[in-house]
């Protein structure tokens, strides 16, 4: 009898030292399928999918670096100045939650418990558009450059519409930067399209012609472009949509035909208007944008608001130089209205941002864009060593500073509208991770260095211990361009100048560190 009850005992205490740790099924499970899964499925844009304990696990090292450093969910604004609408972020506890589960050997726990895995059968969220466009298959040519390229797409419509929905997908993940889709009612780019003898045209300054009207854009984690009720953006007869797509130099011989898909509506609607009134062109203060070598700037830009407006949606855009980007108003009375501050700026990470109730911008308020700018080797986005002068351009390795607005004149309770009510994204299924994990475990371990950074023929690992350890080398698009063990010099020499990532596993961990390779 006292056997078993030693017995029983040990099972209890088990239990409990057990029940200290997060599992999949109680708590991660929710926080994935929720956060993670709807762009890491089959149908996704994410590199690999997200859809079961296993898939997890098989990635869990690799998902919680970027959980520490917050780069997944892609979310860099920050909350506190404005929030917005389908606010991606995770919170504290979820993070702490998920770095926890990792560091403590990520148990699958009671499978029973686990929320049912959501299920993707495609990548579309307008499923029953009233068109789609899609242009045609193009082959990227050899280029040493940025590819700005645009495509002229005949609608076959005989009436204007209005649009309340739009989906830009594009046919190649890996290698569309950017696409911008505009209406044109002049002609001139289709005759600048049947002058190229390939499909499409080369444009870097927008598409040909300063009448092109911006109807969205689309960077990586944007979503379809929705209107309130009673709103839309209007498609004249005879126009002729032009999607204009940004290529990076590494694109050379891949493919791609992106579509967009377009919902309408046969009521009257009032209509939005799409562009970058804060810009580097017209309403810089302290121009021109151009930022020395080996300095850090911060540049300005002022905007008088000539009516009452209503604006529901802001797009910051910068290159690799930039570090922050900010925009606000003031009131002829004094008050201020924030509008977005991203406090760290992620290139690879932008979009266009609703809020969560649209903004009256009253007259007379002045509207003000802020953003700095490192041309310093302590910038790890830096495209140049040594740094080089950056001034305006289209290419990647130039400059920008645009905040785009979708707005249209005011009316009253516009700002009552309510686009998003929710504080946090809804968890799949109602799901509940309600895990109580210290906020402690998301500390970042710190398992080597290495130099020099930028390299050009070898590299050199220092380890913080002498664990067996594996290295991957990955390129621009993701891919492991080199995989060794317990190896602290690496031969650079087979490889092309441009940005890479290390990836070293050791002990249960895993740390990531930005490499340039340059010569």
């Amino acid at each position: 009898m006292k056997k078993i009850s030693l017995l029983i005992i040990a099972l209890i205490y088990t239990a409990s030292i057990n029940a200290q740790n997060p599992t999949w099924a109680d708590d991660v499970a929710c926080i994935v399928y929720t956060h993670c899964s709807g762009c890491h499925n089959p149908n996704g844009s994410g590199p690999f999918s997200l859809l079961s304990y296993n898939d997890a696990v098989l990635n869990a090292n690799y998902m919680k670096i970027k959980v520490e450093e917050e780069e997944m969910p892609p979310w860099p604004i920050d909350n506190s100045y404005r929030e917005f609408a389908h606010a991606r972020n995770l919170t504290e506890q979820e993070k702490a939650t998920f770095i926890q589960w990792v560091n403590t050997g990520k148990e699958e726990g009671n499978p029973a418990n686990a929320p049912a895995a959501p299920v993707f059968n495609s990548s579309v969220v307008i499923t029953q558009p009233d068109m789609i466009l899609q242009m045609p298959t193009y082959t990227i040519p050899t280029i040493t450059e940025d590819l700005y390229r645009c495509f002229v797409l005949p609608t076959g419509l005989n009436t204007e519409k209005n649009i309340v929905g739009i989906e830009i997908i594009p046919g190649n993940n890996n290698v569309v930067h950017h696409a911008q889709v505009f209406w044109d009612t002049t002609g001139i780019c289709q005759i600048l399209d049947n002058n190229d003898p390939n499909p499409g045209y080369t444009s870097a300054g927008g598409v040909g012609t300063q009448q092109a009207v911006l109807l969205g854009t689309w960077v990586p984690g944007s979503s379809p472009i929705f209107v309130p009720q009673g709103m839309g953006k209007n498609l004249p007869n005879g126009a002729k949509i032009v999607i204009q797509i940004h290529y990076p130099e590494y694109s050379s011989g891949e493919v791609d035909s992106t579509k967009v898909r377009f919902l309408f509506t046969n009521n009257a609607v009032r209509n939005i208007s799409d562009a970058p009134i804060l810009n580097h062109v017209t309403s810089m203060t302290d121009g021109p944008l151009f930022i020395p070598a080996n300095t850090v700037k911060t540049f300005h830009q002022e905007f008088f608001v000539p009516a009452n407006v209503t604006i529901l949606n802001v797009g910051p855009h910068g290159h690799l130089i930039c570090k922050s980007m900010k925009a606000f108003g003031v009131t002829l009375q004094g008050d201020t209205i924030p509008i977005i501050n991203i406090p760290e700026w992620d290139f690879h990470w932008q979009g266009s941002y609703d809020f969560k109730n649209p903004i009256k911008i009253p007259i007379g308020t002045t509207l003000y864009g802020e953003a700095t700018y490192d041309n310093t080797s302590n910038n790890d986005e830096n495209p140049n060593n040594p740094p080089q002068d950056v001034s305006v351009g289209e290419a990647t390795t130039d400059e920008m500073m645009l905040f785009y607005f979708s707005y249209l004149l005011y009316q009253n309770g516009d700002e009552n509208i309510v686009v998003d009510s929710n504080s946090h994204k809804p968890h799949h299924l109602n799901c509940v991770s309600d895990y109580n994990s210290s906020v402690e475990s998301i500390q970042k371990k710190t398992l080597f260095s290495f130099y020099p950074n930028p390299s050009s023929t070898d590299l050199t690992l220092e380890l913080k211990n002498h664990s067996p350890f594996k290295l991957e080398l990955l390129n621009a698009l993701g891919q492991i361009v080199h995989a060794s063990e317990n190896k602290t010099h690496i031969d650079l020499n087979a490889y092309s100048d441009g940005l890479y990532l290390i990836r070293l596993y050791q002990d249960n961990h895993i740390q990531e560190e930005k490499l340039q390779i340059l010569r």
